[in-house]
């Protein structure tokens, strides 16, 4: 299997994974300070949003990648 045939793979599974799911959930730890042996840290959440026109580009490209024959 051919290099850009993975790479189309990849793509597919990537825009169809991020038109399922949509937005990517994962925490943030910041430390704040530090006051002698005590340090001060706070913990986020944080939300990243995956564009639909994005995941739509990803699953065009590696399709594109999958099907187009080589001369």
């Amino acid at each position: 299997m051919s290099g850009t045939k993975i790479l189309g793979i990849i793509l597919l599974v990537a825009g169809i994974l991020g038109l399922a799911y949509g937005h990517i959930d994962y925490t943030k730890d910041t430390e704040k300070g530090q006051i002698g042996p005590i340090k001060i840290s706070v913990t986020e959440n944080k939300t990243a949003v995956i564009p639909s026109w994005a995941s739509i580009g990803a699953i065009v490209a590696g399709a594109a990648l999958l099907f187009i024959r080589r001369g």
